[in-house]
């Protein structure tokens, strides 16, 4: 019986513990705006997602600190503004190509070509199958042996 009542309380648990609808936006067009937006900003806990597509909780706050912005007037640009200067251009989805985004745009690249590279060199340092190097006494011996078998085939 108590396994029993420890089962339905388990299994309720999602329920007591789920979060309720947030409400529609009372301006829809704020509410597009503050999407759209959302779309240009990168979550900083997911990383490959942006702050509209992630559920992550700073995700939310950041969607609502756009949110907030909006609401005093504030337009794209100046937004975008204070969010990079508050969370560096890391923040943007789309960052702007200067010396500090280098290693964002081409850091891959690089990484591609060094390791490239680096096959390339393995790959030529080897040795062929055949070229082989033999002391001499090792000589002596392969003579002896192939004149062995000469030997054996008259």
């Amino acid at each position: 019986m108590a396994r029993l009542l420890a089962l339905l309380l388990l299994a309720a648990s999602p329920w007591v513990s789920a979060k309720g609808a947030t409400p529609a936006a009372q301006d829809p067009a704020l509410e597009q705006r503050v999407m759209a937006l959302s779309n240009e900003l990168r979550c900083l806990v997911c990383q490959n997602q942006t702050i509209a597509d992630s559920n992550a909780p700073l995700a939310e706050d950041l969607r609502n600190q756009v949110r907030e912005k909006m609401q005093q007037g504030a337009n794209d640009s100046e937004i975008i503004d204070f969010m990079v200067e508050r969370y560096g251009d890391f923040v943007l989805y789309r960052p702007p190509f200067k010396a500090t985004t280098f290693l964002l745009w081409f850091g891959p690249l690089l990484l591609l070509a060094a390791g490239s590279i680096v096959l390339l060199r393995r790959l030529l340092r080897r040795r062929p199958a055949g070229d082989v190097e033999m002391t001499a006494a090792e000589h002596a011996r392969a003579a002896k042996l192939l004149a062995g078998n000469e030997a054996e085939r008259r």
